[in-house]
């Protein structure tokens, strides 16, 4: 699968379900393929437990098909963002409700350490320098999305650790993991404002006045420029039509406006054995202090 190493730079991005890549760090996975960096997605469920929010795909048959429909809704944002992808194979979680147990053998009822050693086996096959995951909140209370992020963080020193999972492959030290900040309140702020100056009508208000009282925002340590890849970006999500309408939630703000205001995906440098920018200060670039060296251990 992976014929592009040793060699270039390497770009691993890990999410919860199909669709998640496309609505997170999308734009910065598409500039980076198009610069010749290999970026894999490891998609940890098939999603098999998700919900139809497309109305327009809301029907018997779609649900009855839905794993299948999202593995080939993947392959086709897979193919628009110019990355390659890869399941790990575990079963969607659902979103219980209060009270509610896990359902059995899903993602987030896995010990930790077992549920990391299929990304510990593909950092090790793939050799990644970048890692990309959620931060520990998991960007929002989704069990499979704060697993994926204990998964990847354990699966990051685990990879490189030779004495842990032997039979998952020659150990592997990935230089640097990011958690993504995007859908940010900051950001959503920025864009209503930005959109109600201008007289443009936003239901984003309506969405900051009921927004959670979750801990205060990583520091951004990294933004990365990608608002030519805004289209991309825009046509993956719309790939996973089960998930996403035209027009509707984040597809309904006009891009000028974003590509103005906000014209960059964020990140926090979370590890790094390479440094990091000075305190103030802000990356542009996710292999910074890498550029030259990718072939290094």
């Amino acid at each position: 699968m992976f014929t592009k190493h040793p060699g270039g730079l390497r770009l691993l991005t890990v999410h919860a379900h199909p669709d998640d890549e496309s609505s997170k760090g999308a734009a910065t996975l598409a500039r980076y393929a198009a610069e010749g960096v290999d970026v894999l997605v490891a998609t940890c469920t098939g999603g098999e437990r998700g919900s139809v929010l497309n109305p327009a795909m809301d029907r018997p048959e779609v649900r009855d098909d839905l794993a299948r429909i999202r593995r080939r809704e993947m392959e086709a944002a897979r193919e628009i963002l110019g990355v390659r992808q890869q399941f790990l194979g575990f079963i969607d979680s659902g979103m219980p409700g209060p009270g509610e147990p896990l359902p059995e053998g899903c993602f987030a009822a896995q010990p930790v350490e077992v549920a990391a050693v299929p990304l510990v086996a593909l950092i090790r096959k793939f050799r990644p320098h970048v890692v990309i995951t959620y931060d520990e909140t998991g960007g929002y209370p989704h069990p499979d999305h704060v697993m994926t992020h204990r998964v990847t963080v354990a699966a990051f020193e685990a990879a490189a650790d030779p004495d842990r999972h032997q039979e998952a492959g020659e150990p592997w030290q990935a230089a640097k993991l990011y958690y993504h900040l995007a859908l940010s309140r900051s950001w959503f702020q920025t864009m209503y404002d930005a959109m109600t100056a201008r007289g443009v009508p936003s239901a984003m208000g309506e969405l900051l006045a009921d927004w959670p009282d979750t801990p205060p925002a990583l520091a951004t340590t990294t933004r990365i420029a990608c608002s030519e890849y805004f289209a991309l970006r825009d046509a993956a999500m719309l790939a996973h039509a089960t998930q996403v309408e035209a027009g509707v939630a984040f597809m309904a703000h006009p891009r000028d406006i974003e590509r103005q205001v906000w014209p960059t995906e964020d990140y926090h440098l979370a590890r790094s054995f390479v440094g990091g920018p000075a305190p103030g200060a802000v990356e542009t670039d996710l292999f910074a202090g890498l550029r030259g060296a990718e072939g290094r251990k």
